[in-house]
């Protein structure tokens, strides 16, 4: 009985001898390395991101740029810094091409007349009064498109069917949005009199997926919309019956010239080095047919939560929340934002967005200089009990509204969320405050405080790989 007491204190010593040696850094004190526990522990335990965007999806609604829910939009967020008791508050300029959708409609009249559920993609013109009325000419990608004679394509309405795969990191939607960006310029080339696409989304219900789309300088325009799949399912069988297929597609929208919105910005200055800066953030505005819930009134949540939580211990360098304005007209936020900024932002010592829905964060990756490697193996140790696993690639893209930051090497990481079912909903009226599930949330709000708090904490600074 003695040797066998002897045994179990013996394993207990080796196991808390093994435990404390795991949990030394030569970037972080026991005392820090404590904090992000406790850091852990409340982040899981607190319903603050919720609050948030329940707030603002709810007393604000949909925040397209320019439009009456954007000012709102950003006098909610400058409201919320303060209350949370950001040191610092301040807003940006930021001016876009100001568009606006009123109306849209779409219907087969021959030889099936039925109702077509349909959307303007963004920068879309109008069509006539009554519409434009013509057959449908069916392609599956816009490589197809691209290789087909004019002959063919002339005076039709062409009809994209291209299929979005689904995957845990989204793969899919960057094939699948080139028929978004370039398909009504590649068929008006082409002779087309209007454009219709298969949504790039993987939904099964029956919500029309916008976004952006673009026209080229001395190329016709037409009409860019998409429809949504079941619809586009529908269409594809009738096509395949061997019939002339006509389709009558009615868009008004316009085009409304410059539009001023502003960048939003929050930030929790360091006790050290407040000149240098971790930035977090995600983008306020969204598209007008949802709430903006998912995209990305969670990464507004999320970000300005975990900031909040990180910074309850005066962090040794500065946290900085930005909400970036305009990003689904193109970024026009971020590129304010580095316009404004280049000259300091070799200030920054690790940058992540949160723009990509609500679900689990399942991996962190970095984009560093191979130099402070240790630092992000010291983070990703951290965030091992929250179910988060390293990425080891050491190449990070960061969020879209990071892509203007690249030129200049900042040290960027990306926190990876599970895109299952992401473009379910994303762009869709279906982009609304039930499809958040709170305890995902708090783990997302939970990996952001940690990374957040250990870049602003870290020993050694974290620097991008031209440093």
């Amino acid at each position: 009985m003695k040797n066998k007491m002897i045994s179990v204190l013996l394993f207990a010593a080796l196991s808390l001898s093994f435990a404390q040696t795991e949990a030394k850094s030569d970037n972080f004190s026991q005392v820090q390395l404590k904090q992000i526990e406790q850091l852990k522990q409340q982040a899981l335990k607190s319903d603050l991101a919720w609050n948030l965007v329940e707030s603002l999806t709810t007393e604000v609604g949909p925040r397209m740029p320019g439009t009456v829910g954007d000012k709102a939009g950003v006098e909610w967020a400058v409201k919320k810094f303060n209350a949370l008791g950001f040191d610092k508050v301040w807003t940006e300029p930021v001016t876009f091409p100001k568009w606006i959708r009123n109306f849209e409609s779409a219907a087969i009249i021959s030889p099936s007349p039925q109702k077509l559920h349909i959307t303007a993609l963004g920068n879309s013109i109008s069509t006539p009064k009554n519409g434009v009325q013509a057959q449908v000419i069916e392609f599956e990608t816009l490589a197809e498109l691209e290789n087909a004679s004019q002959r063919a394509v002339k005076g039709k309405i062409v009809f994209i069917n291209y299929r979005m795969n689904r995957d845990r990191d989204g793969n899919g939607y960057g094939p699948a949005v080139q028929a978004r960006n370039r398909g009504a310029v590649v068929a008006a080339q082409k002779g087309a009199v209007g454009y219709v696409m298969r949504s790039v989304s993987t939904a099964h219900h029956r919500f029309a997926h916008t976004g952006g789309s673009h026209y080229k300088e001395g190329v016709t325009k037409i009409v860019s919309s998409a429809i949504s799949n079941a619809d586009a399912d529908q269409l594809h069988r009738l096509i395949a019956l061997g019939k002339p297929v006509t389709i009558n597609v009615n868009v008004q929208t316009k085009s409304m010239g410059e539009g001023t919105s502003y960048n939003v910005i929050g930030e929790f200055t360091g006790s050290e080095f407040p000149e240098e800066y971790v930035l977090i953030g995600g983008h306020l505005d969204s598209w007008d047919l949802g709430t903006g819930a998912l995209d990305d009134g969670a990464g507004v949540a999320i970000t300005m939560a975990a900031a909040k939580l990180a910074a309850k211990t005066k962090p040794k360098r500065s946290i900085r929340v930005v909400l970036f304005a305009a990003e689904e007209f193109g970024l026009w936020g971020a590129k304010a934002y580095v316009k404004k900024h280049e000259k300091e932002l070799s200030n920054i010592v690790a940058a992540a967005e949160s723009d990509f829905g609500a679900d689990v964060i399942w991996g962190m990756e970095s984009n560093v200089h191979a130099s402070v490697l240790p630092v992000v193996r010291d983070i990703a140790t951290m965030m091992k009990s929250l179910d988060v696993e390293h990425i080891g690639s050491n190449s990070a893209g960061g969020g879209p509204d990071l892509i203007p930051f690249r030129p200049f090497k900042i040290p960027v990481f990306k926190l990876a969320q599970d895109g299952t079912d992401y473009f379910n909903l994303h762009h869709t009226a279906d982009d609304t405050l039930d499809k958040i599930d709170p305890k995902k949330l708090r783990q997302n709000v939970a990996t952001y405080a940690v990374f957040s708090y250990m870049a602003a904490n870290a020993k050694t600074r974290l620097v991008g790989k031209n440093n």
